[in-house]
Formats: C-alpha cells, sequence, structure tokens
C-alpha cells in the first residue's frame, strides 16, 4: 500500500475528480493543490508546488513556454519536468518516492492501487483489469477530442465539430452497449471505468452552456438529446452521480441534466 498521491492542477478540475472518487471507495490518501486555471501562471510548478514569489519570479531558468490551453509563460522547475516530462496538469506524484504520475486515468489507477484491496481495477484479476483498461483507454479518445473541442468552441469548425462527434458517438455508443448487460460498465461492480465515465461524460454535458456560441456558428449541441438516444448511460450517470462517493467530490452544476 502506497504513501499516497499528490496531485497539483488546476482547480476545479473534473479529471482531478476522478482520483477523489477512487480514494473515497478505497480509503487512499490522496493531496490535491492548485488554483484557477488563470492563476496557474502566478504558480511555482514543483513537487512542492506554491504561488511565485520575487526571486522565482527573477529565475529566467525556471520560464517555460505555455502550451494545452495556456498561453501565459509558465514557471516549472527542472524536477518537475524530469517527473513530468510533457509538462502538463493534473501533475501527481507518488507522497514516498516522489515518481511523477501524468494523465488523469492513470492518476486515478494509482490511486486505486495505493489503497486497501478493492475491486476497482479488476482486484487480483488481470484480465478484468486488461477489460478495465480496455474502456479506459476508449475514454481517453474521448477525453482527447473534448479538450481540444472545448478550447475551439468561440471559433469553431467543421472538422473539429465532426471530430467531436464521432468520438461522442464512438464511446456513449460502447458504453450504451456494455450497460446493457451488466449492472455497471465492466461488470456488475463500480470499477475506475464507471468513474472516468462519469466524469468525463458529465464534464462533457456542460456543453449546453456553449449553446449560443455553438448555434451562432451554425452547430447543434452535440448532447442535445443524450438522454433520448443514450438511456442506458443517462441512468448509469445520474444514479452514480447521487451516491455520496461521487456526491460529495462532483461540485454543483458539474452535471447538466
Amino acid at each position: 500500500m502506497s504513501s499516497g498521491i499528490k496531485i497539483f492542477s488546476y482547480l476545479p478540475n473534473p479529471r482531478v475528480w476522478k482520483s477523489l472518487i477512487a480514494a473515497n471507495f478505497c480509503g487512499a490518501k490522496v493531496e490535491v493543490v492548485g488554483d484557477e486555471p488563470k492563476n496557474l501562471p502566478n504558480w511555482l510548478w514543483d513537487y512542492d508546488a506554491r504561488k511565485l514569489n520575487q526571486n522565482d519570479k527573477a529565475n529566467s531558468a525556471l520560464i517555460r513556454k505555455g502550451r494545452r490551453g495556456f498561453t501565459n509563460d509558465l514557471y516549472k522547475t527542472d524536477e518537475f519536468l524530469f517527473a513530468h516530462p510533457f509538462g502538463t496538469v493534473p501533475a501527481a506524484f507518488d507522497l514516498e518516492t516522489k515518481a511523477g504520475i501524468f494523465e488523469s486515468n492513470s492518476i486515478m489507477r494509482a490511486v486505486a492501487r495505493s489503497g486497501k484491496p478493492n475491486n476497482l481495477y479488476g482486484g487480483n484479476d488481470k484480465v478484468l483489469a486488461s477489460r478495465i483498461d480496455s474502456f479506459l483507454d476508449v475514454n481517453l479518445v474521448f477525453s482527447r477530442e473534448h479538450q481540444v473541442y472545448i478550447l475551439s468552441v468561440e471559433k469553431m469548425n467543421q472538422v473539429l465539430y465532426n471530430r467531436m462527434k464521432s468520438a461522442y458517438e464512438f464511446y456513449l455508443d460502447g458504453i450504451e452497449s456494455a450497460l446493457k448487460v451488466n449492472k455497471c460498465i465492466a461488470g456488475d461492480f463500480i470499477s475506475l471505468a464507471d468513474i472516468s465515465f462519469v466524469c468525463d461524460v458529465g464534464y462533457f454535458l456542460k456543453e449546453v452552456n456553449q449553446r449560443d456560441a455553438l448555434k451562432g456558428q451554425g452547430f447543434d449541441l452535440i448532447s442535445e438529446k443524450f438522454k433520448e438516444e443514450y438511456p442506458q448511460c443517462f441512468d448509469h450517470l445520474v444514479g452514480l452521480s447521487k451516491q455520496e462517493e461521487f456526491s460529495t467530490v462532483i461540485t454543483d452544476g458539474f452535471i447538466n441534466l
């Protein structure tokens, strides 16, 4: 059992919530530090992440070009970039070894492994763990397309819109099929596949807040008929979001249903 996981990120972040929900199920220790996205350029990105002081700002060796949603320069230590070669957030560290762990699904896996024995990641069943991984891999493609989509919503084009729509339909078609034969996505128990589904699909449903921006450019909401087109997904999302392990993490207004 690991000593726990530390996560640095912009907040609130549904992709960090994956790890916090997993921790609620398995009793793992998870520390989270961060700030609003607009404030992260004023932070030192490090294992001991903190707000910049004057010495940090004067140290040109710390300055790195912002990317993946950040247009300003960012301040990152060499140690941070050694642990996190891609330099993105959420950025997690093992509390004991300080090893870097990145990508939200991988961080969530680390949390599941660090807690008390559980079935979130298949328990001792390696085949089941691989099946859960399969759902998480498809989820990652959906999540990546969503990241591009949400950053481009004010300047949408047909190519980006079609890519997002295709990823949305591919992912939810598969989840809908899985839920027709199982209580949960990977079987009859809640797994990391369900946690990731709730966080990423719930986050995507906030697309409704961009209705006017999309309509003004000639595009409809991709998720307009989510409830009608994916009834199993809808019921699963609503049911899980009401469970204590989820509801104590998910902030008000996250899921628009």
